[in-house]
């Protein structure tokens, strides 16, 4: 099976030592994007910019493979605070249409950089 590292132009560089994405045969599993500006890198002003802004940087990543929002089928969002769940859900809803990807959420103690929220996805190609 190949292995390909991706690094995505569009989306804000790793805060440590990781790949935007690694594409093993026909699966890409993403890193964790955060509400990171890809300009600045700086962090968006509240949870729903920076869940937008995280959305943005995971769909610019899936670009970089070549993929799309539709060829994710799972994800899992990081919370700083459970209270953010209904927001986040909003917002989320409005990138994956139709057929939602599986998902988990949890809340944990705290993100890079003091993120409010961060996802990841796993994506597969489709023949």
């Amino acid at each position: 099976m190949k292995k390909t590292v991706i690094t995505a132009q569009n989306a804000p560089a790793a805060v440590g030592p990781y790949s935007h994405a690694v594409m093993a045969g026909d699966v890409l599993f993403t890193s964790g994007q955060l509400g990171l500006d890809p300009a600045t890198g700086e962090l968006k002003e509240g949870v729903e910019a920076q869940t937008t802004q995280a959305l943005e940087n995971l769909k610019a990543v899936l670009e970089a493979a070549g993929l799309s929002m539709k060829n994710v089928v799972k994800t899992v969002v990081f919370l700083d605070n459970m209270g953010d769940f209904a927001a986040v859900n909003a917002i989320y809803a409005t990138y994956f249409e139709g057929d939602t990807p599986a998902r988990s959420c949890v809340q944990v103690a705290a993100l890079p950089k003091g993120g409010l929220v961060e996802i990841e996805a796993v994506a597969v190609r489709e023949d």
